[in-house]
């Protein structure tokens, strides 16, 4: 082997090393943000960034988002089985990374706007399994939106804990044919649990989570002063 060729090897490892010590620094940021906001109580939620075409740097089970190490990040295959250790909810990302390769990034909340609006939702037998935001200026930070006249759809799914079952449900609404007109919005709610939002890269994602979240705040504020 030539002396270019090892070159060659060193630095492509150096570059795929460099791409996980970034990707698990994302999750640890997101991971502390959201906890910033009170949003992933209790070791609840979970965040993953895209490593590359096969990998992302997700978080483990159990842990407190709020004080996330290296430690506390599994560096997943995405066409292979869940690493010990990870989280229940893992399936969810994985199938997300695998049905669409734009998805950089993945986050994962328990906020109340996000969990009580879910549940409504469900209760609503004309809420048609989705949160529809209508008439907010903040839906512009959405991808795609450019007006707060669009309608933005946010699909909730009953909460199950089969989450391979949920996964293939997720994968399947979002690839469904969209009412003209509609804005799906990237992310989704679970009914009593929570909202994954989802982005090209980190920043995108925090940005759809943090818009989301207030939207859906406001949403809820909205339909109690009309009670």
């Amino acid at each position: 082997m030539t002396s270019n060729s090892l070159h060659a090897i060193e630095g492509q490892r150096d570059r795929a090393e460099a791409a996980v010590a970034a990707a698990t620094d994302a999750v640890i940021a997101a991971g502390r943000a959201a906890a910033g906001r009170h949003w992933v109580p209790a070791t609840s939620g979970n965040f993953s960034v895209r490593i590359d075409g096969g990998r992302a740097a997700m978080t483990r089970s159990g842990v407190d988002k709020g004080a996330l190490s290296a430690a506390d990040i599994l560096i997943q295959p995405l066409d292979a089985p869940l690493l010990p250790g990870s989280s229940a909810e893992a399936p969810l990302h994985v199938a997300l990374y695998r049905a669409d390769p734009a998805i950089g990034a993945i986050f994962h909340v328990h906020s109340p706007a996000a969990t009580v609006l879910s549940r409504l939702a469900l209760e609503d037998e004309s809420a048609e399994d989705a949160v529809r935001l209508e008439g907010w200026e903040l839906q512009k930070a959405l991808k795609g939106v450019r007006t707060h006249e669009a309608v933005v759809e946010v699909p909730v799914f009953a909460n199950d804990q089969d989450t391979v079952r949920l996964a293939a449900l997720v994968d399947a609404r979002f690839a469904a044919p969209r009412e003209a007109g509609l804005h799906i919005a990237p992310g989704y709610l679970l009914a009593g649990h929570g909202l994954y939002a989802f982005g090209a890269d980190a920043a995108e994602a925090w940005r759809h989570l943090e818009a989301l979240e207030t939207l859906l705040e406001q949403e809820r504020s909205y339909r109690r002063s009309r009670r």
